[in-house]
This record gives C-alpha cells, sequence and structure tokens, in this order.
C-alpha cells in the first residue's frame, strides 16, 4: 500500500468535542476573519485505554450499540477546518473548508421519493449489513490510489427505505457544500460501496468520515464525500464538477495516463476500473 498517514492506524470515531470550536473557525472562515477567542489546545493524540466492559453489559448482537462498541471513538489530530492539500500517501480534495463532521451529533438524512424516509446514526448504519473490497480511486487529476473499504452497498440502504418505482437517481449532498447525482442502475453495480471503513479502520475526517462513495469505475469527484444527505428522485440532475467544469456526468474513467500515488512512476490505464495494479 506505501506509505500512509501517520494517524491512519489508530482505531476510534472523531473527538465529540469540536462543535462550538469548529462552528466558530467556520463561520469565522466564510467572513474571511478569525474568530474572537483563540481555541483551545487539542487532546491528546494518544487517549487513555478504558477497560474492557464485562460480559453482562456488553449490548446485544445485531445492534447498532454493538456496532459502535465493536469500534470505539476515534482520537486523532483531525484539523480544525478541514481543505484542499496533497499528500504523499493520498491527496486530500474538497469544495471549500469546512469543520469536520460531529460524528456523534450526525444523522444521515434519506428521503425523496421512499416509502420509509428515515435519519441513521454511524452506529445504525454500522449494524447494517457490511462488504468489503480492495480498489483504487482514481483522480480525474491524474493520480489514483489503492485501498480496502467497507461499509454497505446500495441494495441494503434501499430495503431500508423502499424506493417508490418512479425513483430513478440518487443524489447526495455533503458537508462542504459538494453534491452529486447517481442514476439507480449505476448504484446497484455490486462494485459500488457506501464507505464507513478505509483499510480496516473507521473513516478519518480527512477522507470523507463519517461516510463517503466509493464508484471504482469512475474519477473521484463522483464519490462524494462526508455524505450528510440521500434523497431518491426522478430528475438527471448533474454533479458539481459537471456543473461547473468540464467534467462528464458519466464520470468514467478514461484511457490514459495514470500516476499512481502508492507506487513509482506512471502506468498506461484502457479506462474503466483500474484493476492491473
Amino acid at each position: 500500500m506505501g506509505k500512509r498517514p501517520i494517524d491512519m492506524t489508530r482505531r476510534k470515531f472523531v473527538q465529540l468535542a469540536l462543535a462550538s470550536t469548529a462552528a466558530a473557525l467556520a463561520e469565522a472562515a466564510c467572513r474571511g476573519t478569525a474568530p474572537a477567542s483563540s481555541p483551545s489546545a487539542a487532546p491528546s493524540p494518544t487517549p487513555e485505554i478504558a477497560p474492557a466492559p464485562s460480559p453482562s453489559a456488553q449490548p446485544p448482537l445485531g445492534t447498532p450499540e454493538a456496532a459502535a462498541a465493536a469500534l470505539p471513538p476515534l482520537t486523532h489530530n483531525t484539523p480544525k477546518l478541514l481543505a484542499n492539500r496533497d499528500d504523499n500517501a493520498y491527496n486530500v480534495r474538497y469544495v471549500k473548508p469546512f469543520a469536520p463532521v460531529d460524528h456523534a451529533a450526525w444523522r444521515l438524512e434519506i428521503g425523496g421519493m421512499v416509502e420509509a424516509a428515515g435519519r441513521f446514526s454511524l452506529a445504525d448504519l454500522l449494524a447494517w449489513p457490511q462488504m468489503e473490497q480492495v480498489s483504487r480511486m482514481a483522480c480525474v487529476e491524474g493520480w489514483s490510489f489503492r485501498a480496502k473499504w467497507g461499509g454497505f452497498h446500495y441494495t441494503t440502504l434501499a430495503e431500508q427505505v423502499k424506493p417508490r418505482p418512479e425513483a430513478t437517481h440518487l443524489r447526495f449532498d455533503c458537508a462542504d457544500g459538494y453534491w452529486e447525482v447517481a442514476r439507480l442502475e449505476e448504484m446497484a453495480n455490486p462494485r459500488v460501496i457506501f464507505v464507513l471503513k478505509m483499510n480496516d479502520e473507521l473513516l478519518l475526517d480527512e477522507y470523507g468520515a463519517p461516510l463517503r462513495m466509493m464508484f471504482p469505475a469512475k474519477y473521484g469527484y463522483k464519490s462524494a464525500k462526508a455524505v450528510t444527505s440521500v434523497a431518491f428522485t426522478n430528475l438527471d440532475d448533474r454533479g458539481f464538477w459537471s456543473t461547473v467544469g468540464p467534467y462528464t456526468v458519466d464520470g468514467g474513467i478514461a484511457p490514459g495516463v495514470d500516476f499512481p500515488q502508492d507506487l513509482r512512476g506512471r502506468r498506461e490505464i484502457s479506462g474503466g476500473e483500474i484493476t492491473a495494479y
């Protein structure tokens, strides 16, 4: 896999105490000014190890509580604001700087043309049937990175909310103001995954926590990050980059040259999902 960021190996959800400071910083960023007071120092990146609960205190298997207990909160040096960053291991791209999502308060809103709209916590999603796959994400900028992705498939989500027959598309809205749209036929592809984990760890904020998408046969701009809501619709809309830039609506990876960040040199690619390396 090559070199990984230092905090990639630490397991746990993101710090729950960022809300007030991050909100002030986000507001200040929008105004172009600094907050009135300096933020307090970040907690130590090395958390105390809590004693394991006794067997009698363990939540019932198959519940959201059990899923959350299996993957306790992550403590690491998350920036106060997430923004574009070039990294030797995995570049980060967002539309604009934004405060990391509060994982405890976050709920995935699923609505639109469905019979059973709902709001789901991270623990709820972790309790759904999970899948894993190794695939390479390719950026339209010409670089790629291979990782192991874990999460759930579209069919699992559809079983929960029961989309109506007239629904044809899924729209994703994100914490940084980004949006993307995919046809339901694309969503049914067995290689498309709603991502909660990367390389056997819960997603870090930098890479789109708590929830991001992964379309292995499409450029990274289709794989929305930091997703906050999903809506079933019958509108054939464009995503963000195909609206404001010269990018295709489909986002399929074209034949050309790739510079994989986890490998050296350049590679010729034939288009579609990159499976040769």
